[in-house]
C-alpha cells in the first residue's frame, strides 16, 4: 500500500518521533519534500499562477486534513503555498506526516 492510500492514525504522547534514518527512508516516498529543523518537520513549497489557485489548493488540503485528523501549518499568498508537517504531540515526525505529504502531492 502506498502512503497516499493509507489513513492517518491518532498519535498519542509517548510515541517517539522518527529518527533521522527513519525520516530519510520515508522521505524517499515524497521526494519533493525537505526535512527541516533537525528532521523534526517536512515542508514543501508550491507555486501557482495567482492567488485564487493557491487559495483553492490550500482549501483542498484543509479538507483532507479534516478527514484525516492531521493538520499542517500552511502559509500562502499570491502564487505560492508553503506546507509544513510535523506531529506536535511528539515534537517530531510520525508516519502521519508522510501520509499527508503524499496526499498533498496527489493534488498536483
Amino acid at each position: 500500500m502506498t502512503l497516499k492510500d493509507k489513513t492517518c492514525v491518532p498519535c498519542r504522547g509517548g510515541t517517539p518521533p522518527m529518527n533521522l534514518g527513519e525520516a530519510n527512508e520515508n522521505l524517499a516516498s515524497v521526494p519533493e519534500w525537505v526535512l527541516t529543523d533537525d528532521a523534526t518537520r517536512i515542508e514543501r513549497n508550491f507555486k501557482f499562477k495567482n492567488f485564487v489557485e493557491a487559495n483553492q489548493f490550500v482549501n483542498r488540503i484543509g479538507e483532507i486534513a479534516e478527514t484525516e485528523g492531521h493538520h499542517p501549518d500552511i502559509s500562502f499568498g499570491w502564487g505560492y503555498a508553503r506546507i509544513v508537517f510535523l506531529t506536535h504531540v511528539i515534537n517530531g515526525l510520525h508516519e502521519n506526516d508522510f501520509i499527508m505529504a503524499a496526499k498533498v502531492d496527489a493534488l498536483v
